[in-house]
C-alpha cells in the first residue's frame, strides 16, 4: 500500500469529512464472550493521529492492529492476531469496527482482558450508544481515504462480493461507501432479504445499527457440542427453527438478518487500514469473503489509490 500515490485535494472549506478522529474520552463495559462464554471488560480509550484501531490484551501485554492482513480466522466471526504470537487474538470484532467505522473514528486504543470482544446483545448498537457516551474531537490530521478505481469481485459458490468504483473525489465530495447486499437461507423464516445503506453516523445508527446476529437452532446445538457459542442465548442473537423465530419478541425489524449482514461487512471492510470510497454489492457474504475482497483488492494496484486532502486544512 506504501507504493500508492498519495493525491492532494483542494481545500474546499468543506472538508470536515477529512480530518482524523478520535474520542473525546475513555469508556468502558462488561459483558460476556459469545463463544469463550468468558467475563469480558473492554476499555476503549482516546489516541493520538495516525494510531488507527488498536487492540491490546491486557492479560498478555501484547498489541494487534485492526487490519485485514492480521485477520486469521473466519469461523463464525472474524479474529485478528499479532503477527510475532498468534496465540495473541481477539475475536468477533466486526461490531465494535462497524460502530467505531460508521462514527468515524479514525484511532482508539482498546483494551481488553480475553480473547473475544464481548457480544452484548449481539448486534452494533451497544458500541455506538458507548462511543456516543465518550463523543468525539478532530485531530489536526488528514484521515486515509482509499478510492476504489476498478471492480474487485470474489467468489465461493454461489456467493459473491464486489467493489466498484463511485468516480474519483472532486473538491468538495466527502468520501463515502454505499453498500446493497442481498441473502439467501433455506430457513424459511429467513430465506431471501436484502438490505443497503449509505454508510453514515445517522443511517447506521439509525437503518441498521440494532441488528442482531443470527443462527439456526441446530447450528447453535453443534456449537455448543463442539465447545463454541458457550455465552449466546436469545438475550444476543436471533434463533430461528424452520419458519420460527424462537426469541419471545421476535424481530427488531423486518429485514433484520440482510441488515445484521450488513453491519458485519461495516465491521470487516473497516480493517481496510482507510476510510474506503466506493460500492459494495455482495450475495450471500460473509466474514472469509469480506477479508478475501479487501485481500484482492490490495493486492491490485492499479484497483485502488489513497487520496489525500490538503493537510493544510488543519490550520484553516
Amino acid at each position: 500500500m506504501d507504493g500508492s500515490a498519495i493525491l492532494p485535494l483542494a481545500h474546499s472549506g468543506a472538508a470536515c469529512g477529512w480530518r482524523q478522529r478520535t474520542l473525546k474520552t475513555a469508556i468502558d463495559c462488561v459483558g460476556v464472550g459469545l463463544h469463550s462464554g468468558r467475563r469480558v471488560n473492554l476499555t476503549i480509550r482516546p489516541a493520538g493521529a495516525d494510531h488507527g484501531i488498536v487492540f491490546r490484551r491486557t492479560d498478555l501485554g501484547r498489541e494487534i492492529r485492526a487490519h485485514f492482513d492480521n485477520v486469521i480466522d473466519t469461523h463464525m466471526c472474524t479474529v485478528l492476531a499479532d503477527p510475532a504470537m498468534q496465540s495473541a487474538r481477539v475475536g468477533t470484532v466486526e461490531h465494535l469496527m462497524a460502530a467505531l467505522s460508521a462514527l468515524a473514528i479514525d484511532n482508539a486504543l482498546i483494551e481488553v482482558d480475553g480473547p473475544e470482544i464481548p457480544i452484548l446483545d449481539g448486534s452494533a448498537a451497544p458500541f455506538v450508544f458507548l462511543l456516543d457516551c465518550a463523543g468525539s474531537v478532530e485531530l489536526d490530521a488528514v484521515r486515509r481515504v482509499i478510492e476504489i478505481r476498478r471492480t474487485i469481485r470474489v467468489t465461493a459458490g454461489e456467493a459473491w462480493a464486489e467493489l466498484r468504483p463511485l468516480g474519483p473525489l472532486a473538491r468538495s465530495t466527502e468520501p463515502v461507501l454505499e453498500m446493497d447486499l442481498s441473502i439467501d437461507f433455506a430457513a424459511s423464516a429467513i430465506g431471501r432479504q436484502s438490505a443497503s445503506l449509505r454508510l453514515a453516523p445517522d443511517s447506521f445508527r439509525h437503518d441498521i445499527a440494532a441488528a442482531r446476529t443470527f443462527a439456526h437452532i441446530t447450528e447453535v446445538e453443534q456449537l455448543q457440542s463442539a465447545g463454541l457459542a458457550r455465552g449466546g442465548s436469545l438475550n444476543n442473537a436471533v434463533v430461528v427453527d424452520g419458519a420460527n423465530i424462537l426469541n419471545p419478541g421476535g424481530l427488531r425489524m423486518e429485514n433484520e438478518f440482510a441488515s445484521h449482514k450488513l453491519v458485519d461487512a461495516v465491521g470487516d471492510l473497516a480493517l481496510a487500514g482507510g476510510t474506503l470510497h466506493g460500492r459494495f454489492v455482495a450475495h450471500r457474504p460473509g466474514h472469509a469473503l469480506n477479508n478475501r475482497l479487501l485481500r484482492a483488492l490490495f493486492a491490485d494496484a492499479a484497483a485502488w489509490r489513497v487520496v489525500a486532502n490538503d493537510p493544510l486544512i488543519a490550520a484553516a
